[in-house]
């Protein structure tokens, strides 16, 4: 009995260490937004092999419409890594409490509300009280920029009428009058001016200026089970805004080829985003205190919940 103990101690142990085994070579999962330059690093990162080069096996296994999309699938445990807006991580740790921690920002401003380019009536936000403004998605950044904005203007709180579209739906929509304005990331504000479509009415650098908007994430399981993970994903993500930063044109070359899109509304979007990895904690609380007074998620303890996001 003790030898048949013995060996059956031992075979439960080699397989868990084959468990063990198989588990650390399984990539790392990555989601991000399709077609937003906003994640350029990402799309550099993937380019230049920095993930391999850094040690890490990584694996694109989702790309995204919109932020909440990106949050339902962490939620799923669908992902590991993403790159997506800050708003839409606020919102959803605080509402469903997914299990996921800032590990870098990425940029900063780079959204526009955008009108009819043939709307010569429309000057001002104000103008667009009671009229449908498209938007990629609630408790995105867009989203709170615009709420933001409404209110920097004391502008009526009812008379705000939002819808969802998708950003690259977002061009045709206003041309076809079915929406009056819209606000969304770098390119499509570009794109919009660009084909005739629209004109910018605001751009985020006017409503806050040097805001926040995306960010580099990572699942809770992924960085205990990671060993050194924060620190790679933080080198990682300064390298490959280096190379933005540094080499614009090796930059816009690979956006080029992973959007398809033109080399002048890549070089002209590239220029309304500023690419960094420093995120404030003090701007993240600005987002947790406007959308908590807005009533978009409903937190017991600011300061807690703001050092359960950070790692």
């Amino acid at each position: 009995m003790k030898k048949f103990n013995f060996t059956m101690a031992v075979l439960i142990a080699l397989l868990g260490l084959f468990n063990c085994q198989k588990k650390s070579n399984e990539p790392l999962r990555l989601g991000y937004l399709s077609g937003d330059l906003h994640q350029l690093p990402a799309l550099v990162a993937l380019e230049k092999d920095l993930f391999r080069k850094n040690g890490l096996q990584v694996k694109t296994a989702g790309i995204f419409s919109a932020g909440p999309e990106e949050m339902s699938a962490f939620r799923a445990g669908e992902l590991d890594l993403g790159y997506v807006g800050i708003a839409p991580v606020v919102s959803s740790a605080a509402n469903t409490g997914t299990a996921v921690k800032i590990v870098s920002l990425v940029n900063r401003e780079g959204s526009s509300v955008v009108v009819s380019s043939l709307d010569y009536q429309t000057n001002s936000l104000a103008d667009l009280e009671g009229k449908p403004i498209a938007l990629p998605g609630f408790s995105t950044v867009q989203d709170f920029l615009l709420l933001l904005a409404w209110e920097n203007q004391k502008l009526q709180p009812d008379l705000l009428k939002t819808i969802v579209v998708k950003p690259p739906e977002m061009g045709e929509a206003l041309r076809q009058g079915t929406i009056q304005a819209f606000i969304a990331w770098e390119p499509f504000p570009t794109l919009a001016v660009n084909s005739g479509k629209g004109k910018i009415l605001l751009s985020s650098s006017e409503i806050w200026p040097g805001h926040p908007c995306c960010v580099l994430i990572a699942s809770g399981k992924a960085l205990r089970e990671n060993s050194g993970l924060e620190d790679t994903l933080k080198k990682i993500n300064r390298e490959a805004i280096d190379i933005i930063r540094y080499n614009p044109d090796e930059a816009v070359k690979i956006a080029v080829k992973y959007t398809g899109m033109s080399e002048n509304v890549v070089r002209y979007s590239m220029s309304r985003i500023t690419f960094s990895p420093d995120l404030n904690r003090e701007d993240l609380k600005k987002y947790v205190d406007f959308l908590s007074r807005m009533g978009y998620i409903k937190i017991a303890d600011p300061e807690k919940f703001l050092g359960q996001l950070l790692p």
